[in-house]
């Protein structure tokens, strides 16, 4: 994708260096904005192979409303295991497990993970139970029954819970424009946004969100805008992100959900990805 690639570009060029809350070191943007055109295809990253596997389950288990890894650790997906890892490391239950005898441990021992499995009331207790309010209910009915409203608004960022969060939430807003001719949009707003590793998790969950939402609202999905606010590179990703830029882009693939079951439903086994070509995996540390 030629958008990434411009992102990467852009906080290289204007971007400045900064200390940050994991000591890593960044280069730093603020306020960047890219627009992906999905009648284009979906857009999956081709400069380097991208595990959708984790994306798409991470979007079904906010949909879901779930907080607990449990359901993406019996996935095989490992995206958010470090950050209760952490929390493990600092209770008195600790006996030096490692991070991979910690996920076994949520795997296997239902008890251990509903204590030490759970995130906090991050995005998925959110967007279903803000305060009693079924924000992603509120929004598919919302678009169904008055398309053309501009409050078809989602929100994970709750400052009465964030403290609560182990990971105050990054993708923090989104909202949705239906078009007269029945195209929907939308665009996320991301608080902060680590260009190597996470952005492109995030530019692909919101696309297949879109799809989601369209279907179930008989619309056509078009444009996903991504506005990042601290959009940055951490140091430790610069040989990564030089090995990208050198990379020649691909053809994107195409997205299909083979299913007519709603969108709370929907399950992995039902999103098939079509004709996805990239480049070999890169390898990057994850900043806690």
């Amino acid at each position: 994708m030629k958008q990434y690639l411009n992102l990467i570009n852009e906080v290289l060029t204007d971007g400045e260096r900064r200390e940050d809350r994991t000591r890593t070191g960044t280069i730093s943007k603020f306020g960047v904005q890219q627009r992906y055109d999905l009648r284009n295809g979906f857009p999956l990253l081709t400069t380097k192979k991208v595990f959708y596997k984790a994306i798409f389950h991470e979007i079904l288990w906010f949909i879901k409303g779930d907080t607990n890894i449990k359901y993406l650790v019996d996935n095989d997906v490992k995206i958010w295991n470090e950050w209760p890892y952490k929390n493990f490391k600092e209770s008195i239950d600790y006996k030096g497990e490692t991070l991979q005898e910690f996920v076994n441990k949520i795997k296997e021992d239902q008890n251990f993970a509903d204590q030490y499995g759970d995130l906090g009331p991050v995005y998925g207790k959110q967007w279903r139970n803000f305060f009693g309010i079924d924000q992603f209910k509120l929004l598919i009915e919302g678009i169904k029954n008055n398309p053309y409203s501009r409050r078809h608004i989602v929100s994970a960022w709750n400052p009465a819970e964030v403290g609560d969060m182990l990971l105050p939430p990054c993708h923090s807003m989104w909202q949705v424009y239906v078009s007269k001719d029945g195209w929907l949009d939308l665009q996320l707003y991301q608080r902060s946004g680590d260009i190597f590793l996470g952005v492109p998790f995030n530019i692909a969950s919101y696309a297949l969100l879109m799809v989601l939402i369209a279907k179930e609202c008989n619309l056509k999905p078009r444009f996903f805008i991504h506005t990042i606010g601290d959009a940055h590179i951490y140091l430790n990703h610069m040989d990564q992100i030089e090995i990208q830029l050198k990379r020649e882009v691909m053809p994107l693939c195409q997205i299909k959900i083979n299913s007519n079951k709603s969108i709370y439903d929907i399950s992995f086994e039902d999103i098939e990805v079509i004709n996805y070509k990239s480049h070999g995996k890169l390898i990057g540390e994850v900043a806690v």
